[in-house]
């Protein structure tokens, strides 16, 4: 039986995209370098104006890329899209980096654009990468633990760090978020699903993640739980992610299916 082997994907969406999402990892640090070796940084060139986005497939959330344009499964637009790995410093040509144009992008065949149920989808890459120190994919087993009510989960992203100010970093940054109770994401954000969510950030800490970071994985008690989807409409935690163990079943059948 196949295990899914998978990079993530931290998508990085442009200020002026008119989302009410801001774009940000706030109250953390910057990340040892390459210690995400499963992250992947996409640069999307439209009209010649570069928008940063945050194995031979990549997780990310469906509405991300969608919010460029329909990609359903995939048009000649991909051609413009590129998956970078091996990326710490954004700003740098590092050895240590990987570019692999997107072949194909396969959202969740329940998810509707504009929306953010099902908010999942794997793009197929045209050639493998290569496995080094820097470039490494996840296994995703059947067997995931499952997360409860306060326990701490690492995010990683290239979103802003300060309310403030809009100026990105250059270096990958992480931040350490705490799951809440589903009660907590009901009250604060609309039409929150405990099947296919988990509700993630303390209300009383100035620690968040957020659109800027759509797609990037909550890693907790080094494992793969969740995929950044969206938030509460102030900015303010907790945010959702779509739980990975759920959609474990969709991953791989699509796999196998290209």
């Amino acid at each position: 039986e196949m295990t899914p082997l998978l990079l993530l994907l931290s998508l990085l969406l442009p200020l002026e995209a008119g989302t009410d999402f801001l774009s940000e990892i706030i109250g953390g640090r910057e990340a040892k370098p390459h210690s995400y070796p499963y992250m992947a940084f996409v640069q999307h060139l439209i009209e010649k104006k570069k928008h940063r986005c945050g194995g031979k497939f990549v997780l990310t959330a469906a509405h991300s890329l969608l919010l460029f344009h329909n990609l359903n499964p995939c048009s000649s637009l991909c051609s413009s899209i590129n998956v970078i790995l091996g990326v710490h410093n954004i700003k740098k040509q590092e050895k240590t980096q990987q570019v692999i144009r997107v072949k194909r992008a396969i959202p969740h065949p329940d998810h509707v654009p504009g929306r953010f149920s099902n908010d999942i989808m794997l793009l197929e890459l045209e050639r493998k990468a290569k496995q080094t120190k820097a470039v490494q994919p996840l296994r995703l087993h059947e067997a995931m633990s499952q997360v409860n009510p306060g326990d701490t989960c690492l995010v990683a992203g290239w979103g802003k760090t300060t309310l403030s100010n809009d100026s990105l970093p250059t270096t990958l940054q992480e931040v350490e978020l705490t799951v809440q109770d589903e009660q907590e994401c009901k009250s604060a954000i609309h039409a929150y699903s405990a099947l296919t969510e988990i509700c993630v950030g303390d209300p009383m800490e100035m620690k968040i993640c957020s659109k800027g970071d759509s797609g990037t994985p909550l890693v907790c008690n080094n494992m793969i739980q969740g995929i950044l989807s969206n938030g509460a409409k102030d900015d303010t935690p907790p945010v959702v992610f779509m739980k990975v163990s759920h959609f474990l079943p969709w991953i791989k059948k699509t796999m196998g299916h290209f």
